[in-house]
């Protein structure tokens, strides 16, 4: 079971995941993570705030530093707990960690959610056929994304468990594989644009491993 530290959650409740960098988290992360939890009917939402990339050269902002500004960004929203889980965990790959959290947290019903835009490049992920096969999938669209991420292989290799988006709220009570894309109002906000603009600092070159 889980211990200090780790993210709450009672047998049976519905939990979003949305995973990255967050360097830095920004009002466009939470507005994303509210529509999230209305469209999908979610009773929590967890980000899953990914340590950093030794491969790349430069990575992210340290972790702790990551975590700080994503729970000040979140402004005390009980329904959204940032967390460090594939730090504690090590793993590295999404599918790696969900097969964790199932193990860790049975009888939670998981949600992957993801923009538009990592559902164009999905089929390049590890073990993405897994992915879509031990939790449902919520595509959140992006500007610009809703075309070439509806024409993506894994689109069109799962079309046949695509959930109308009318029915999204069933997402999460639904068995895997199935998957709902669903368009929401989008804000401009930019963690890359936060980056440029000095509001924060970019991290220092990484060592290779």
């Amino acid at each position: 079971m889980t211990g200090p530290g780790w993210p709450q959650a009672r047998p049976g409740m519905a939990v979003g995941l949305l995973g990255g960098s967050f360097d830095p988290a920004h009002p466009g992360h939470v507005h994303v993570s509210r529509a999230a939890l209305a469209r999908f009917a979610l009773d929590r939402l967890w980000w899953l705030v990914s340590p950093g990339n030794p491969l790349k050269p430069r990575g992210p902002a340290p972790l702790a530093r990551r975590i700080d500004r994503a729970r000040a960004v979140i402004a005390g929203d009980p329904r959204i707990a940032v967390t460090d889980i594939e730090a504690r965990l090590g793993t590295r790959y999404t599918a790696e960690t969900l097969s964790a959290l199932l193990h860790r947290y049975p009888g939670i019903r998981f949600v992957w959610l993801m923009g538009a835009d990592n559902l164009a490049d999905f089929h390049r992920w590890q073990d993405w056929r897994g992915i879509m096969g031990m939790v449902p999938v919520g595509i959140l669209a992006r500007p610009g994304q809703r075309i070439s991420a509806r024409r993506s292989v894994a689109a069109r290799t799962f079309a046949p468990f695509r959930l109308p988006a009318p029915a999204s709220r069933l997402l999460a009570r639904s068995d895997p594989p199935v998957w709902c894309f669903v368009n929401i109002p989008m804000r401009d906000d930019s963690s890359t644009a936060l980056r440029r603009g000095g509001v924060w600092p970019p991290a220092p070159p990484q060592g290779r491993p």
